[in-house]
């Protein structure tokens, strides 16, 4: 249940009294879940990396993410670890880039 959802149940019952509170905290929470954010800076450095990625993998080939940290060039030079790359990985199939498929609990990557 999220806190939102607590303010309204408490609302039902609430004196009169507490309904001024109540509603100042419901349009708090409104103008916080509604403000633009800008990306941070892992973020931005991220969109680059996942571009990277995608740029070194060949179509119809299956990759680990760490075959992607040894063999990529901008992985290789920058220093990035498997696991950052597991994570950037799992960006992109949720985005449609990249499709993994799994065999014997090892997940690969190939382009979509």
């Amino acid at each position: 249940m999220t806190k939102r959802e607590h303010f309204e149940n408490i609302l039902t019952y609430a004196h009169d009294e507490d309904i001024d509170f109540i509603n100042h905290e419901l349009e708090l929470l409104a103008r916080k879940n509604s403000a633009e954010r800008k990306p941070t800076a892992k973020q931005v450095e991220n969109v680059g990396i996942k571009s990277e990625i995608v740029d070194f993998m060949e179509a119809d080939t299956l990759y680990t993410a760490a075959d992607i940290a040894k063999s990529c060039p901008y992985c290789v030079e920058n220093g990035i670890k498997p696991q950052r790359v597991a994570a950037l990985l799992t960006q992109l199939v949720k985005s449609g880039e990249v499709v993994k498929t799994e065999d014997k609990r090892k997940s690969f990557y190939s382009l979509a």
